[in-house]
């Protein structure tokens, strides 16, 4: 899903290609994606685009300050800027907002339905979606541990929730649980103030940095690689490669549709943390260590030399 970093390219790419414009026609194709029956979407044609801005992980276009399309992208949404009147590509086709230099497709990969569009006539109307989270980059010291002290959770679960922190997710609160240095499933209770002004700085560089190195990447362009995994990331989506610091491998633990990937040498004191269903798979085999780990790979690797057929 789209997160803080890839939101805010978005929103800067569509006021330099379409700020300003007319919308001169309207083309919503899924009959899933509207979740909205008033006003009709086509009551906008004719106005022109006045802001661009979010509402967490949401993307509002608003035309005339009359009518504000929200969009979610959620997992497999995405958004493409293309020429005057393009088409929309089949199945993954949601919507086209054609303006007069260009049209902003509107896509969804995989079966899933879930990116959403909504439209209001007020601010105060599309406001009403938001989640509560606060601006964490806008944030006071205070005002960030009021939210993250506020319930008892794992910090990994904190980041991610929109209830507390707006437009952080899966990817980035790893890259910033591990520059915090901090483990994923660590109790939001057992924070000192050193440790929570730790994971507030962290938050504020991971998404700036993201935010200024993708930016650097679209140039004058549109961005087209929106993607939870990138090779220059410390731990998202690196199982079992060297951590960029210390160089222990990195670790994953599975759960629902997500997963925490985190160092163990960084995070963990060394400690593996149990994944729920290969801990269970595997009992007292499971490794508790670094060390433990390397042994057994160690074995895994030998066994493999002598008896290269697998049999």
């Amino acid at each position: 899903m789209p997160e803080y970093p890839d939101i805010e390219v978005y929103k800067s790419s569509l006021r330099r290609v379409a700020g300003g414009e007319t919308l001169v026609g309207l083309r919503i194709t899924s009959p899933f994606v509207l979740r909205t029956y008033e006003p009709q979407p086509t009551k906008a044609v004719g106005g022109r685009l006045t802001d661009v801005w979010s509402i967490g992980k949401r993307i509002v276009l608003s035309i005339d300050d009359n009518f504000h399309f929200v969009i979610h992208l959620m997992i497999a949404g995405r958004l493409r800027w293309r020429k005057p009147g393009a088409g929309l590509p089949g199945k993954r086709g949601l919507a086209a907002f054609d303006f007069e230099s260009g049209t902003l497709l509107f896509t969804e990969e995989g079966k899933k339905k879930r990116a959403s569009l909504h439209v209001f006539e007020s601010r105060e109307e599309a406001i009403a979606l938001d989640r509560g989270g606060i601006d964490v980059i806008a944030s006071t010291a205070d005002g960030f541990a009021d939210a993250l002290m506020r319930e008892n959770r794992t910090l990994k679960r904190a980041l991610t929730d929109p209830s507390i922190f707006s437009g952080i997710g899966n990817a980035y609160s790893d890259e910033i649980l591990h520059r915090s240095r901090q483990s994923p499933f660590k109790r939001t209770s057992q924070l000192d103030e050193r440790e929570v002004a730790a994971l507030r700085d962290a938050c504020i560089a991971v998404l700036t940095e993201w935010k200024e190195r993708l930016l650097a990447e679209v140039g004058d362009g549109f961005p087209e690689k929106v993607t939870a995994f990138r090779d220059e990331m410390a731990v998202h989506g690196r199982y079992n490669l060297a951590c960029p610091v210390c160089g222990a491998p990195i670790q994953r633990v599975v759960y629902a549709e997500n997963e925490a990937n985190y160092c163990p040498g960084c995070q963990t004191d060394g400690r593996i943390l149990a994944d729920r269903s290969l801990s269970r798979l595997l009992k007292d085999d499971w490794p508790k260590t670094i060390e433990e780990l390397e042994r057994v790979r160690d074995e895994q690797k030998s066994a493999g030399r002598k008896n290269p057929s697998g049999r």
